[in-house]
């Protein structure tokens, strides 16, 4: 499952990026609104322009960034018809501050400070919510077959076990067959930012 995270404030996106990674999520992060935007509506356009099945299935945002905030955001997005269940996740937390969430658009509301096994749960919920056939959990390349949900791999009618690590390499590379991914863009997708090995 594939997750795009706006938030600004780096220690609780590498925290929730980690976290995240551990449970075989995929994670882009971003960190102000301008790019949290462009990221979903480039998405967007690539599905649209090339059959692509390359879209976010999550989005997580905070409320209170840098250029746009998550509110503004969130509308946008319900303006330009993108439907991905979004979780805001911020600080603010009086009623008028999650009404005014909840009326962008976004479907759940989680305040800082949180626990993370609610963060996760709250993310099942809302995966659980899409019918299936908005839900994009297969990805398929010539005979290679990835379920994101399931979470399993299969090249014609044999299985393929695969670590946690080796299951978000393929898949990061399956969103991206026909694209050249340069070692540094694997690197941070699937090792993270804060990755010091060699490669």
């Amino acid at each position: 499952m594939k997750i795009l995270l706006a938030e600004d404030d780096r220690r609780i996106a590498g925290f929730i990026v980690k976290g995240l990674r551990e449970e075989g999520y995929t994670i882009e992060h971003v960190i102000d609104g301008d790019a949290a935007l462009a990221y979903a509506l480039a998405e967007k356009d690539g599905l649209t322009q090339a059959g692509n099945t390359a879209i976010f299935d999550l989005i997580i945002l905070d409320i209170m960034m840098a250029k746009r905030d998550g509110v503004s955001v969130c509308r946008e997005l319900r303006t330009q018809g993108i439907r991905t269940p979004v979780l805001m996740l911020t600080a603010m937390d009086t009623l008028e501050d999650r009404v005014r969430g909840l009326d962008s658009g976004a479907d759940d509301y989680l305040v800082k400070p949180f626990d993370f096994p609610e963060l996760l749960a709250r993310l099942r919920a809302l995966a659980r919510r899409l019918p299936t056939s908005v839900t994009i959990n297969t990805l398929q390349v010539a005979d290679l077959l990835l379920n994101t949900t399931e979470r399993f791999a299969r090249r014609g009618v044999r299985g393929i076990e695969l670590s946690n690590r080796e299951f978000h390499l393929l898949e990061y590379l399956m969103r991206n067959a026909g694209r050249t991914v340069s070692r540094t863009t694997l690197l941070q997708a699937v090792w993270g930012f804060d990755y010091e090995g060699a490669s």
